[in-house]
């Protein structure tokens, strides 16, 4: 009987992000049974993507263009419960000819408790089709990889 070996997840840590950003847990963030509900983890995400876009000469959508949600993908590791603070992590993990993916996290207390991956698609505002991302956006882009 062959075993294939099982795989080893490997954990970020915040220092491997370019981009950070800080949220707070809220009291309404809670479920019935105490701790941040599964649905708040995309909320959090997407403050660390926007404080991210946001902040001076991140901008990744020219002008005539804006940049959508196509996919989130979020693993859950750990439980999140009120009061406190998360910290989120965000990178460039992969790079389209119209679209990029953000590899995030949140961290507790220095531990990472979810993970996640965000696509992004450019768009024209006035089509609402997707347009080919510009060489500047590209550069910007590579220069927010992952930290080893």
């Amino acid at each position: 009987m062959n075993e294939q070996p099982k795989a080893v997840r490997v954990v970020p840590r915040l220092e491997q992000f370019p981009g950070q950003a800080t949220d707070i847990i809220r009291f309404g963030d809670l479920d019935p049974q105490g701790h941040v509900n599964n649905t708040v983890f995309s909320t959090y995400f997407e403050t660390g993507r926007v404080l991210f876009l946001r902040e001076p000469g991140n901008m990744l959508s020219p002008p005539g263009t804006t940049s959508v949600l196509a996919r989130l993908d979020i693993n859950f590791l750990k439980e999140l419960h009120w009061p406190g603070t998360v910290q989120i992590g965000i990178a460039t993990a992969e790079i389209g000819r119209s679209s990029y993916t953000f590899a995030q996290a949140l961290f507790r207390d220095g531990i990472c408790v979810a993970t996640a991956r965000a696509t992004v698609v450019l768009i024209d505002i006035e089509t609402r089709r997707a347009r080919p991302l510009p060489e500047e956006v590209v550069a910007r882009l590579e220069a927010f990889r992952m930290r080893e």
